[in-house]
């Protein structure tokens, strides 16, 4: 068995019922359980704050597709070389986008990719924020708004960016590992349900 990080995983009939419910939910959901899970569970109050806010910013309505929150998260996990999350929110960014090559071509460079001028304009800032946040100003909420993006938007994006440089960091910290299921998610197109 490969290591998914270099703390204790507890095992799943250790965990307090709440934590325990939630893998189950999604293993259920997806087929596996992703490894963030089972690193972050080795400390219980510090797992329920992280997937509350994973979720509050992940999981809302608003003016952002889920699949642009998805790209604010390959994107930025690029540029911190955050392999899990490139390979994990890359598969949750093609099942969205339904899109096989898009989170490969965000990962490389989004300023190449086939996304909207608008999408580049929201990685620019998601970016500015990630790696040079002291040098956010009014500008880059100017730049943004011809766009549509309302400042709910703005909030958004860079508090996605802000989470995720703080998830990229801890999955260095642990040593985190990749499923290897992420690496084929949304590549290939499911066959029609008959």
């Amino acid at each position: 068995m490969t290591t998914i990080s270099r703390f204790p995983v507890p095992k799943l009939e250790d965990l307090p019922d709440d934590i325990r419910g939630r893998i189950l939910a999604v293993q259920e959901k997806a087929g596996f359980v992703p490894n963030v899970f089972l690193a972050l569970a080795h400390r219980p109050a510090e797992f329920r704050a992280f997937f509350a806010f994973h979720d509050a910013l992940m999981e809302k309505e608003g003016g952002l597709t889920k699949a642009e929150r998805e790209m604010i998260v390959v994107a930025t996990s690029s540029a911190n070389g955050c392999l899990y999350c490139i390979v994990a929110h890359g598969a949750i960014l093609r099942i969205y986008a339904k899109n096989p090559l898009v989170a490969d071509q965000i990962a490389v460079d989004y300023r190449h990719a086939d996304i909207t001028p608008r999408q580049k304009a929201m990685l620019d800032f998601a970016m500015k924020v990630a790696l040079h946040s002291k040098d956010v100003d009014d500008d880059d909420f100017a730049t943004l708004r011809p766009h549509g993006f309302s400042d709910e938007d703005i909030w958004d994006i860079g508090a996605i960016a802000a989470f995720f440089a703080l998830s990229n960091r801890m999955a260095h910290v642990v040593a985190m590992r990749p499923n290897d299921e992420f690496f084929l998610l949304g590549r290939v197109p499911r066959p029609a349900r008959a």
